[in-house]
């Protein structure tokens, strides 16, 4: 019988060469997806421990969602193009992100969340399983946050404006037959074409959403050997 992707958090990788890594919170351990290769790396999945993921691997049992950025709120230590992978976790309770540079491939900061720019998720923040960066023309600066209860958060950090929305056919074309079913998701930022995410839903399936359109541009679909080759290897 084929494992089951559950109890797992996908987090996209925008420095260098693109891939996604999937953290699987039961067995405290990681896969690298190589895009352009289109299947996990060679020897994954991997233990997290503090040789690959520094002053954060012993949260990954509590984390709940992570995305990256490009130079989003730099700050006076990288670059104003830093690419940030920013993990969203409790510890003790407490709501907590984690800094990553994706450049130096290390931590930059653990934080709890009300002292940075993610505090008006607050409110949310138990609910959400996961968040991207969605680039837009003219909205660079907004993320959306799918939530396990039929909503959804959209979050305009310049503006520090915030929006509730329920998951629709007007505010997620195609998702809402599949909105109690939602895991985690994904970003695939491709340069020359518009960007999917891919969200992942119970029963080993998940959507392509495409973020320029704004619409599901698949019904459910298998995660198997063909689709994302090693993802489901122990």
């Amino acid at each position: 019988m084929m494992p089951a992707l559950k109890n797992v958090v996908a987090v996209d990788w925008r420095s260098g060469k693109d891939r996604c890594y999937f953290f699987f919170k039961d067995s405290n351990t990681y896969s690298r997806f190589d895009i352009g290769a289109n299947r996990v790396a060679d020897g994954h999945p991997v233990e997290v421990k503090e040789s690959n993921w520094g002053r954060f691997h012993t949260h990954v049992k509590n984390l709940r969602f992570g995305f990256a950025t490009t130079g989003i709120a730099p700050d006076t230590v990288g670059a104003i193009d830093d690419d940030v992978l920013w993990l969203f976790y409790y510890d003790k309770g407490v709501p907590m992100v984690c800094k990553f540079d994706q450049d130096l491939d290390e931590v930059r900061g653990l934080y709890p969340v009300s002292k940075t720019l993610w505090a008006p998720l607050l409110p949310y923040f138990n609910r959400i399983v996961a968040g991207t960066w969605w680039q837009l023309v003219g909205h660079s600066q907004a993320f959306r946050f799918l939530m396990n209860d039929g909503h959804s958060v959209a979050f305009d950090y310049k503006r520090k404006h915030i929006l509730l929305e329920k998951i629709d056919a007007n505010s997620w074309p195609g998702l809402s037959h599949y909105k109690d079913r939602i895991i985690t998701a994904v970003q695939n930022d491709r340069t020359f074409a518009d960007s999917y995410y891919y969200i992942f839903l119970t029963n080993n399936q998940y959507i392509r959403y495409n973020i320029q359109r704004n619409r599901a541009e698949s019904g459910p679909i298998n995660v198997d050997e063909e689709s994302w080759p090693g993802l489901l290897d122990d």
